[in-house]
């Protein structure tokens, strides 16, 4: 039996269930729409985006189904990693009432999707050599950026009274931070439960760090550029900067 078919037998049994498969959908279709805020004059881009993250996250359902009807654990496991490192943030900002733009999701399920679907369950991290490198490197400017968006949002309503420099020194090392900590957690699920997250071992760490830190100050030096040129624009840094605070305009 192939992977369509045991998604369609699956849904099948779900759907004669009280949590159907089908109601499952639609509420993730419904939490998504609330928490990005989207509405009907949104542009088609905005929509397409929208509905491919839907989409991403379906699949990671639909792997985590599959693999529980051929007792594949370790899809299993990661299928649900996968699932959790998406709806965990999301989750947060719902209650936080914080609205993360479709750019925002959009760009954050894809890049689970590259690293937890094509990459473990996928294999690529096997198949591409440079496919780890480019993860971690993009990662290292994403958690540089989230790092850098929370504290400026305090900083720029003065309730975070710290330099400018200080705040990006800070962003700096919360992706750094961050990076290390997955790094524990590779390592942790490599020596209890058999996974190959590590892949070659120290070497793969290190390089996993370098990279994320080469990332992390790429996005902690277009944070300093942001704060001291607002006016003048950087690029897509500026641009995802002013997408989220004029989505937040409580912040």
């Amino acid at each position: 039996m192939n992977f369509v078919d045991l998604v369609c037998k699956s849904a099948n049994i779900f759907i004669n269930t009280e949590d159907s498969m089908k109601n499952l959908i639609k509420k993730i279709f419904f939490e998504m729409r609330e928490i990005i805020g989207l509405e009907q004059s949104d542009s088609r881009t905005t929509k397409a985006q929208f509905f491919l993250t839907v989409f991403l996250q379906l699949i990671f359902v639909g792997s985590f189904i599959w693999a529980f009807f051929e007792t594949l654990w370790q899809v299993m496991f990661v299928s649900a990693l996968g699932m959790i490192c998406i709806w965990l943030p999301l989750f947060f900002a719902k209650k936080q009432r914080v609205y993360l733009p479709v750019d925002f999701i959009f760009v954050f399920t894809l890049f689970i999707y590259l690293a937890l679907f094509l990459g473990e369950i996928r294999s690529f991290y096997f198949r591409f050599w440079w496919w780890d490198m480019i993860l971690h490197f993009f990662s290292g400017i994403a958690l540089g950026f989230i790092g850098f968006l929370i504290l400026y949002s305090l900083y720029k309503n003065n309730r975070l009274p710290i330099s400018a420099g200080l705040l990006v020194f800070l962003s700096f090392t919360f992706a750094v931070a961050l990076g290390s900590v997955w790094e524990i957690f590779e390592f942790a699920m490599d020596s209890f439960f058999g996974l190959n997250m590590q892949k070659s071992g120290l070497l793969d760490t290190m390089w996993d760090l370098i990279l994320n830190t080469f990332g992390a100050l790429i996005a902690s030096t277009s944070g300093y550029f942001y704060l001291k040129h607002q006016t003048r624009g950087i690029g897509i840094f500026q641009y995802f900067v002013n997408v989220f605070l004029s989505k937040n305009k409580q912040i």
